[in-house]
C-alpha cells in the first residue's frame, strides 16, 4: 500500500453531499486515459487515447512506446475531460489514479500527472488498485452486492477474485504462467492477426467448430487455479507440424478450439467457486471479458448450475483500460478513506492479498 498521509490543506467533500466529483487517470499500460465520474455511477467524461497502432507491427506493447505517447496524450487528456464534463477544478472533490499493477514507466506518467494535479488544486489523492478499477467498472451496469466472487480476465491477469465487502478483495485463483489474454494474443500471432488478436480470434470462433480437441490444464485439480502455456504451446505445434507436412488447416476451426479451450477451463473454475462460496454475484471484468464466447457460456452454465448467482459483466466499452473503471473504484476508496501523500510512488507488481488456506 502506499504511504497514507495528508494533502494540502482544503476541507475534503465527504461522500454525503450530493455531487461527489472525482478526476481519474489510468495509464498502466498502453492506454492514456482520464475521466470524470460522479458520485461513483455517472461518466461525466471518458478520455482514452489508444497505443493500438504504435504496438502493432512490435505484435505487442513496447514499454518504452507506452510511456512516450503517455507524455504527449496526459495533458490533452486533462483538458478534454473537464471540457467535456464541463466541470472546473474548483468542484472536483478528489484526484484519483492507478498506482500499480501494470508496467512501471507508463504508471509514473499516470501518477506524476494526478500528483500535480492534486496538489495544485489542493485535492485529496486517491490510490486504486489496477484490478480493483476492472472490477468497479461493472457497477456502471448495477450496483455490486456482497459477498460476491470476481472472475478478472485480462493480457496479464487471469484471477479469481473473493470480495467480502465493498473495496476488499482476496485472491483465491491465479494463473501459474500466461494470462488467458496473453494466450489469446501469442495464438494471434501465429494465425497472422495483429495486435490485440482476441476480438479477432472470438470473430473467428463462431464461425468454426472445437475439433481439435487442445488440453484443459488443471480443469480437475483442487484448486481455482490456470494455466495456459500448455495450451498455447499445444495450437502452436499444431499450426507448425501442419506447415512442415504442407498441410492447411482451418483457421476457423483453429480459432474455436483454441477459445473452446479457455472458456471451458474459466467456467469450471469458477462454477467450482461459486459451489464453494455461496455469492450473490459473479463480476465479469477485464480485456477479454468483452469475449462473446465466454460471456455465453457463462450465462448458459451459472443459469443451470448456480442459479442463485447473478452475472454481472462489465460494459463492453469498460473492458479494455480506462479511467472511468477507476473513477468508480475510486468512489469506494474515498469513502473507506483511502488516500495518499506526495510520496505516492508506481508500484508495478502490486496485487491483491490472498486468501489464506484455498481448496477447491
Amino acid at each position: 500500500m502506499p504511504k497514507l498521509g495528508k494533502v494540502r490543506a482544503k476541507k475534503e467533500k465527504t461522500v454525503t453531499e450530493a455531487r461527489e466529483l472525482i478526476l481519474a487517470f489510468e495509464t498502466s499500460c498502453d492506454e492514456t486515459s482520464v475521466a470524470v465520474v460522479e458520485n461513483g455511477e455517472h461518466i461525466l467524461s471518458n478520455f482514452v487515447a489508444t497505443q493500438i497502432k504504435s504496438h502493432q507491427r512490435f505484435g505487442g506493447v513496447v514499454p518504452e512506446v507506452a510511456s512516450r505517447h503517455h507524455i504527449e496524450e496526459i495533458t490533452i487528456g486533462i483538458r478534454k475531460a473537464l471540457t467535456e464534463a464541463d466541470v472546473t477544478p474548483e468542484e472536483l472533490t478528489a484526484v484519483a489514479v492507478t498506482y500499480g499493477p501494470g508496467l512501471v514507466g507508463s504508471l509514473l506518467i499516470g501518477v506524476t500527472a494526478a500528483k500535480t494535479f492534486a496538489f495544485a488544486h489542493h485535492l485529496p489523492l486517491v490510490p486504486v488498485n489496477h484490478m480493483a478499477g476492472h472490477i468497479y467498472a461493472a457497477r456502471y451496469v448495477e450496483p455490486l452486492t456482497f459477498p460476491s466472487l470476481g472472475l478478472l480476465v485480462s493480457g496479464g491477469h487471469t484471477q479469481i477474485v473473493l470480495m467480502k465487502a465493498a473495496g476488499e478483495f482476496e485472491i483465491i485463483g491465479d494463473t501459474r504462467d500466461d494470462a488467458a489474454g496473453e494466450a489469446f494474443d501469442k495464438v494471434g500471432r501465429v494465425l497472422g492477426i495483429p495486435y490485440p488478436a482476441g476480438k479477432e480470434i472470438d470473430r473467428l470462433a463462431h464461425e468454426g467448430h472445437d475439433t481439435f480437441n487442445f488440453p484443459r490444464a488443471m480443469i480437475h485439480e483442487a484448486n481455482y487455479d490456470f494455466s495456459f502455456s500448455g495450451l498455447k504451446s499445444a495450437f502452436i505445434n499444431t499450426v507448425h507440424n501442419a506447415d512442415q507436412r504442407g498441410e492447411q488447416l482451418d483457421r476457423a476451426d483453429l480459432a474455436a478450439s483454441f477459445q473452446a479451450s479457455v472458456v471451458d477451463v474459466l467456467v469450471t473454475k469458477v462454477l467450482s467457486a461459486l459451489e464453494r462460496y455461496q455469492v450473490k454475484q459473479l463480476v465479469l471484468a477485464g480485456g477479454v471479458a468483452a469475449n462473446h464466447g465466454l460471456r455465453d457460456a457463462l450465462k448458459a452454465k451459472m443459469a443451470r448450475f448456480a442459479p442463485q448467482t447473478k452475472l454481472v459483466a462489465a460494459p463492453l466499452a469498460l473492458c479494455g483500460d480506462n479511467a472511468a473503471m477507476i473513477g468508480a473504484a475510486a468512489h469506494i476508496a474515498y469513502a473507506k478513506g483511502d488516500r495518499a501523500d506526495m510520496s505516492l510512488n508506481a508500484d508495478p507488481s502490486l496485487e491483491f492479498p490472498w486468501l489464506t488456506g484455498v481448496e477447491a
